[in-house]
C-alpha cells in the first residue's frame, strides 16, 4: 500500500508532460539509429543529461545520496533494458507499432500492483485495462501479415517497464526523483561504455556488423548535427527521468500507468512527421479504445 497520501491528479499531470516529451526523443533516436549504435546514443546520451541532473540538483539543493541503493540500482537496470529491447527495435519496426507494444506494460502493471504490492485496482479499472489491451491487440494485429516477431522487443520491454514502476512505487517512493534519474544515466553510461569496449575486443566481422548495425556496428563519427541531436535527446531524457519517477511516487501506478498511453499518440504524429508512417483505420481505431481505457482507470470508485 501506498505510505503516503497519493496527490493522482498531479501524478496525471506529470506523467501525460513527460511521455510527450520522451515521446519526441525516441523519435530523434530512431532518425539516428540508422548511423549510430545504440550504445553510442546511451553514451552521448548521457553524457549530457547526467550533467543537467547533477546542475539542477546543485540548484535545488538536493541531496543525491539514494536511501535504499540496491532497489534504486535494481530499478536502473530494469529500465535500461526496457529502453535496449525498445530501441533495438527501432531499424525494423515503425515507430507507433514499436510504442503500442511496449505499452502493452501497463496491463502488466496492474496485475502485478494488485499481486505484489497490494494496490487496489476496482473493477472499473480492470475494464479500462481490458480495453486498452484490445487497443493494443487492434494496432498490433497480431495473426496477420502486418504482425512481426520482432515485435516481442518491445513486449519484453513492456515486462521491464512494468517491474521498474511497481519497485518505483514499493521500494523507491521516498527517494528523490533526481537522484533516481541520476542513477539511471549513470547505469546508461557505464553500460555503454562497457558493450563498445566488448564489441572491440571481439571484434565481429564486417557481415555481421551490416546485418546488425544499431547494436553491432562501430561508433560513427559525430559532427555538430549528431552532437546537437545528442544534446536534445539528453536533455529531454533527463527530463522524462525525473517526471515519471515522481509520477509513480506520488500516485497509484495503475492509474498513472494508463495515461502512459498518451506516449501512442505523440508516437503516431512524431511517427508521420518524420517517417511519413501513416496509421490505418485499425491502428486509428485501437488508440481510440485506449483513449478511453485512459477514462476508465482513471475512475478510482
Amino acid at each position: 500500500m501506498a505510505s503516503r497520501q497519493d496527490r493522482t491528479g498531479l501524478g496525471i499531470v506529470i506523467i501525460l508532460g513527460s511521455v510527450l516529451t520522451m515521446a519526441f526523443a525516441d523519435a530523434v533516436v530512431k532518425l539516428v539509429s540508422a548511423n549510430i549504435t545504440v550504445w553510442q546514443v546511451f553514451v552521448a546520451r548521457s553524457l549530457v543529461a547526467i550533467p543537467l541532473l547533477a546542475a539542477l540538483g546543485v540548484l535545488g539543493g538536493t541531496n543525491f545520496s539514494l536511501k535504499a541503493p540496491k532497489w534504486a540500482l535494481l530499478r536502473s537496470a530494469l529500465l535500461l533494458l526496457t529502453w535496449l529491447a525498445f530501441y533495438a527495435s527501432f531499424p525494423v519496426l515503425d515507430l507507433s507499432v514499436a510504442a503500442v507494444a511496449v505499452y502493452t506494460n501497463p496491463i502488466m502493471i496492474a496485475l502485478l500492483s494488485a499481486l505484489l504490492i497490494g494496490e487496489p485496482v476496482h473493477g472499473r479499472q480492470w475494464g479500462g485495462v481490458l480495453l486498452g489491451f484490445a487497443g493494443v491487440l487492434a494496432i498490433l494485429k497480431p495473426g496477420t501479415e502486418a504482425f512481426s516477431w520482432f515485435t516481442l522487443l518491445p513486449l519484453m520491454g513492456a515486462a521491464f517497464y512494468a517491474l521498474a514502476m511497481v519497485l518505483t512505487r514499493s521500494k523507491c517512493q521516498d527517494e528523490d526523483p533526481l537522484g533516481l534519474a541520476l542513477s539511471l544515466h549513470g547505469a546508461f553510461l557505464v553500460t555503454g561504455l562497457i558493450a563498445t569496449a566488448v564489441l572491440a575486443l571481439i571484434g565481429f566481422n564486417a557481415e555481421t556488423k551490416a546485418a546488425f548495425p544499431f547494436l553491432l556496428g562501430d561508433w560513427a563519427p559525430m559532427g555538430l548535427r549528431e552532437w546537437g541531436l545528442m544534446i536534445l535527446i539528453g536533455a529531454l531524457s533527463a527530463a522524462y527521468s525525473i517526471g515519471v519517477a515522481k509520477a509513480y511516487q506520488i500516485a497509484p501506478p495503475p492509474v498513472i500507468a494508463t495515461f502512459d498511453y498518451a506516449y501512442l499518440v505523440s508516437a503516431a504524429l512524431w511517427g508521420f512527421v518524420f517517417f511519413a508512417e501513416t496509421p490505418d483505420l485499425l491502428t486509428v481505431a485501437g488508440m481510440v479504445l485506449i483513449t478511453a481505457a485512459g477514462v476508465l482507470v482513471a475512475a478510482r470508485t
